[in-house]
C-alpha cells in the first residue's frame, strides 16, 4: 500500500512538472516513431529492427552483470554497428527521405521539369485507355508511368528520348511486340511521352509477397519510390491493372479503368462517355 502511495505521489510530482514543451516533444518523438514503424511494415526491415533490439538488450545485461569482455565488444563495435544499420536500412532511409522531400519543397526545387496539369493529365489518361484497352485485346504487353509531383527524369535517362505528344495509336506502336522499344517502360509528363524503353526501379526482396511478372514488379518498385501512377498491360493473360503507392488493382475493363484513374484527378469524375468531366 506504501509502495502505491509513493508512486501515486512521484506521478502527480512529474505531472506537475510537464509542460507544453516536454508534452510536444514527447509527441514529435512518437509520430517519428510511427512513421519509422510504418515504413518498415512488410519490409525485411521488421526481421533486422528485431535482432537490432535482441543485441541492445543483450547490450544492457551485459553492462549491468558486469561481463567485461562482451561490454568491452559491444562498446567498441558501436561505430561498426551504426554504419551497418545505415547500410541494411537503405531503402527505408531513402523511402523516408523521399517523403519528407515532398513536404518540404521550396518554390520548384524537387518538382517535375513542367508542373502537374489537371487538363493534360486528363488528356493522357484518356488516350492511354483507349492503347491499353488495344493492347489488352492483343495481348501485347505495356507499362506506362504518368508523372506527377515527384519528377521521373532519373529514369526517362535510362530510354530513348521522344518528347511527342501522347495517343493512343503512338503508343499501340510502342508496344507492338518485337518494336525496339516495346520491352521497357514509357514515361509521360503532362500530354507528352517524354521517353520510352526506361528502366524501372525493382523493389527490394521480401517487398513483394506475391508472385509477379517483371512488368508488375517494376511498376510496383517505381510506385514506391515516388507518387506515380502507372498502368500494366500483361503480355500473358491481357489483364489490366493500375499500380499506384505500392498498391496493386487487378483485371480492370474500360470502364473500371476509368472510375478509377478519375478519382486520381482532383476535381473530376468519370462521366460515363469516354471522357472525365469537372465535378459539379
Amino acid at each position: 500500500m506504501n509502495q502505491l502511495h509513493d508512486f501515486l505521489v512521484q506521478l502527480e510530482e512529474v505531472i506537475r512538472h510537464v509542460g507544453w514543451g516536454e508534452i510536444v516533444d514527447v509527441a514529435v518523438v512518437a509520430f517519428i516513431l510511427y512513421q519509422l514503424l510504418r515504413l518498415l511494415r512488410g519490409t525485411q526491415g521488421t526481421q533486422i529492427l528485431v535482432g537490432l533490439v535482441l543485441l541492445a538488450v543483450v547490450g544492457v545485461l551485459a553492462t549491468q552483470f558486469n561481463l567485461v569482455l562482451l561490454s568491452w565488444l559491444f562498446k567498441n563495435a558501436a561505430f561498426f554497428i551504426l554504419i551497418a544499420v545505415i547500410v541494411m536500412f537503405q531503402p527505408e532511409l531513402r523511402r523516408a527521405m523521399d517523403q519528407l522531400g515532398r513536404l518540404g519543397n521550396i518554390g520548384n526545387i524537387g518538382r517535375p521539369l513542367t508542373g502537374f496539369s489537371t487538363r493534360l493529365y486528363s488528356q493522357a489518361i484518356s488516350e492511354a485507355i483507349r492503347a491499353v484497352e488495344r493492347l489488352s485485346t492483343r495481348r501485347n504487353g505495356a507499362l506506362i508511368a504518368f508523372e506527377r509531383d515527384v519528377g521521373l527524369e532519373d529514369y526517362a535517362a535510362t530510354g530513348v528520348r521522344i518528347n511527342g505528344e501522347i495517343s493512343a495509336e503512338f503508343l499501340q506502336s510502342i508496344f507492338y511486340p518485337n518494336s525496339p522499344l516495346h520491352d521497357g517502360a514509357v514515361i509521360v509528363r503532362g500530354n507528352r511521352i517524354v521517353a520510352a524503353g526506361c528502366l524501372l526501379p525493382l523493389p527490394e526482396e521480401g517487398v513483394v509477397r506475391e508472385r509477379l511478372g517483371t512488368r508488375h514488379r517494376a511498376a510496383l518498385g517505381l510506385s514506391l519510390a515516388s507518387d506515380a501512377l502507372v498502368l500494366v498491360v500483361s503480355e500473358e493473360t491481357g489483364a489490366i491493372s493500375v499500380i499506384e503507392e505500392g498498391k496493386i488493382t487487378r483485371n480492370l475493363d474500360a470502364d473500371a479503368l476509368r472510375r478509377i484513374v478519375s478519382v486520381k484527378v482532383p476535381g473530376h469524375v468519370y462521366t460515363g462517355n469516354g471522357f472525365l468531366g469537372r465535378r459539379k
